[in-house]
């Protein structure tokens, strides 16, 4: 009996242990060893050049590692030798997680994408937009389909040049205790723009998480750790980092124009890695390149890794294309960096989408979809290839952060013997 009992609990625990992603000889999927170094040879080069204090990559083909290593340190306050399951703040990267969470409550019947966001957080039936210094009442009601394109009319307050901008600045909106708060606080600054009208990159994912709150009656820490992070095996995922594995987590860093070099960001000017509320599903989870890249082999392989299916693959095939106008991608495109849009790139639901390769200043190839951190750290998935490829760094504001992106790319592809259209 108790042998028979040891083997169902297994068989009901077994698809939730993350089986290992395979590591194989690069050249049995397509790729070169010899050029692969080229990888490391970048990140070293930027390392030795004050670039980067250190650095984690991880390149995967057919859901086969070719790629994984580590190199630099922790951080310039801390010499110990990176690791390959150093931990990361990916800041922006967990974006396209909230988006997926959100998505999974798509599946289940809970909302359409065409809904007005007050339906489900009512906060926002009486949201204001400033027309000629007067607030009125926008054209529509942003929807939550906007919210995943980052078209619904919301900004970060990153800038000055409007009063809207400005409203965020003052308002606090991290030092909300709760999602409750951070949307009552935003519910009452003006919309940037019309719904709809414009690719703004904004808050937006961070409504989405509210949003996940209210229909599933979870916290998005809660629904994330048992409806993905758990199912999949992502077990170094979270916004609170136990204590145990806080030895883990790399030192942050900022470009210090004054001193003209990259500096370690102080305790006291750094986001907590414990004792957070405020779940912020639009930059404040905190992950490995291994946890990363099994989401990315979840979505890669149309929703469902190691037998867990998170979404259908029909869905992931929705999201990964582009959602944008022409006229809406090009309305906010002039914003560039500030919108996050690169050349050749438009929105879909939750991700970047390469429609254009050609025009993206960088190796691409076309229904390519990814996403990056503030903290310089990048993923994309190329189904044209059947490739993966996470960086992940801690360096808010580099100069160089393109460079260091381009230049995984263009290690990576360089390295391919075998093109997938072969």
């Amino acid at each position: 009996m108790n042998r028979l009992l040891c083997t169902l609990i297994l068989i009901v625990v077994a698809p939730l242990q993350a089986a290992e992603l395979e590591q194989v000889r690069p050249e049995e999927v397509g790729f070169s060893s010899e050029r692969l170094d080229k990888i490391m040879e970048f990140v070293r080069r930027d390392i030795e050049a004050g670039k980067l204090a250190g650095a984690v990559t991880m390149v995967a083909r057919h859901g086969k590692i070719v790629e994984y290593e580590a190199a630099g340190t922790y951080g310039l306050d801390n010499d110990r030798p990176m690791d390959k399951d150093a931990l990361f703040r990916i800041y922006s990267m967990s974006k396209p997680i909230t988006t997926v969470a959100a998505m999974m409550l798509y599946e289940e019947g809970r909302f359409q994408l065409g809904d007005p966001v007050y339906k489900y957080l009512p906060e926002f039936e009486d949201q204001k937009i400033l027309h000629d210094g007067e607030l009125v009442a926008p054209e529509s009601p942003m929807t939550v389909e906007e919210l995943m394109s980052h078209t619904a009319g919301l900004t970060y307050g990153w800038a000055n040049d409007h009063a809207a901008e400005i409203a965020y600045q003052q308002a606090n909106l991290s030092d909300s205790k709760d999602l409750d708060e951070f949307v009552a606080r935003l519910a009452e600054l003006p919309l940037r723009f019309e719904p709809g009208t414009r690719y703004h990159y904004s808050v937006a994912t961070d409504v989405l998480g509210a949003m996940i709150e209210r229909l599933s009656g979870m916290t998005l820490e809660d629904f994330f750790q048992q409806r993905i992070f758990e199912p999949l095996g992502m077990h170094d995922t979270f916004f609170n980092v136990p204590e145990g594995k806080l030895d883990r987590l790399v030192s942050n860093h900022y470009w210090d124009a004054e001193a003209g070099r990259m500096a370690v960001i102080p305790v006291d000017r750094a986001r907590p890695p414990t004792g957070v509320t405020l779940f912020s599903g639009g930059g404040g989870l905190i992950s490995t390149a291994m946890d990363y890249m099994i989401f990315c082999e979840m979505l890669r392989e149309g929703g469902s890794y190691n037998g867990v299916r998170i979404l259908g693959p029909k869905t992931v095939q929705y999201m990964t294309m582009n959602h944008l106008t022409d006229e809406v991608r090009n309305n906010g495109a002039g914003e560039y960096p500030a919108s996050h849009l690169y050349p050749g790139q438009s929105f879909g639901l939750g991700f970047g989408v390469i429609t254009d390769p050609g025009q993206s200043q960088v190796i691409s190839s076309k229904g390519e979809y990814s996403w990056g951190g503030a903290a310089n750290t990048k993923f994309w998935i190329d189904p044209e290839e059947d490739l993966v490829a996470i960086l992940m760094s801690q360096f808010l504001g580099s100069p160089w952060s393109d460079e260091t992106r381009y230049n995984m790319k263009i290690a990576t592809y360089q390295a391919l013997t075998e093109l997938g259209s072969d």
